[in-house]
């Protein structure tokens, strides 16, 4: 008897991906956002490629060569020769957010090119982690003067005066916040695999919500409820997504879900106001 193997969907395969925090395997959950769209994409053919740039840049390092030497060839490789760089002239388009697209296109946004980069680099023994700096996601490498802050979009490293440049529009424009005194390495700090991932996601989301696009936007929610479980507004937004596409009886669960797990807050109202007109339905 022949068995039929049947592969999983894409948010069961997400799920199984995202279970853990121990060796969360970053790249190909971020490979797999695609399968929304592109459900026929072939993410193990992906990764595989990526390991091939990663062999490529191997290759030209010494077996002893220092975290400066395997910085610059790495540098040389990514940006250089395969010519990676921001998306300027398109960059809310959602495929951005596509590392199999970005590998081909060569364009991307900050966060995709530092998930890509992050991997060749950790290939070639490199100490990196991503940085969840406010509106433009960076990387710290860490070399032997010290720790270095680099944004992906270019490869140069970043100084102190600088990333308080790019931090400065994000502080209270007027008045006391406690915010305000926050000290810059604060912003600084490593981010975990989950909430890299997190905000790729959210970067889809703000993109397909201002264009109205309900089912797309629904894809990333149900993925955003895998990947954050405790977040109980990320059930309430799923919710309204299914209430926008007049799918009623999953709105009114998420919906009744959120009151449920959420203390009186600022939209507590006007969520009951629409469990209320749902069950009017």
């Amino acid at each position: 008897m022949q068995l039929s193997l049947t592969p999983p969907s894409p948010i069961a395969y997400f799920s199984t991906l995202t279970g853990g925090d121990d060796d969360f395997p970053l790249l190909e959950a971020a490979v797999s956002l695609a399968q929304d769209t592109q459900p026929d994409l072939d993410v193990q053919g992906v990764l595989l490629e990526v390991d091939a740039w990663g062999a490529r840049v191997a290759q030209r390092l010494a077996a002893d060569a220092g975290p400066l030497q395997r910085l610059k060839v790495l540098n040389q490789f990514f940006y250089k020769e395969m010519g990676f760089a921001n998306n300027l002239n398109d960059f809310y388009n959602p495929s951005n957010s596509f590392v199999h697209t970005l590998m081909e296109s060569r364009r991307g946004i900050p966060i995709s090119l530092a998930v890509l980069w992050m991997e060749l680099a950790q290939g070639v023994g490199l100490s990196v982690k991503g940085i969840a700096f406010p509106g433009h996601f960076l990387v710290k490498v860490m070399l032997p003067m010290g720790q270095a802050v680099i944004d992906p979009v270019d490869g140069q490293s970043l100084s102190r005066e600088r990333l308080s440049e790019m931090l400065e529009p994000f502080r209270p424009v007027s008045g006391w916040d406690a915010d305000a005194d926050v000290p810059l390495g604060a912003y600084l700090r490593g981010a975990k695999p989950r909430d890299i991932l997190a905000r790729m996601l959210h970067n889809l989301k703000e993109i397909y919500k201002s264009e109205s696009q309900w089912p797309q936007l629904l894809a990333v929610q149900e993925r955003l409820v895998v990947l954050l479980p405790k977040a109980s507004t990320e059930l309430r937004d799923r919710g309204l997504v299914h209430a926008k596409l007049g799918n009623t009886a999953q709105a009114l669960k998420d919906l009744e879900a959120y009151l449920q797990a959420s203390e009186i807050g600022v939209d507590f109202g006007s969520i009951s106001h629409q469990v209320e007109t749902l069950r009017s339905l």
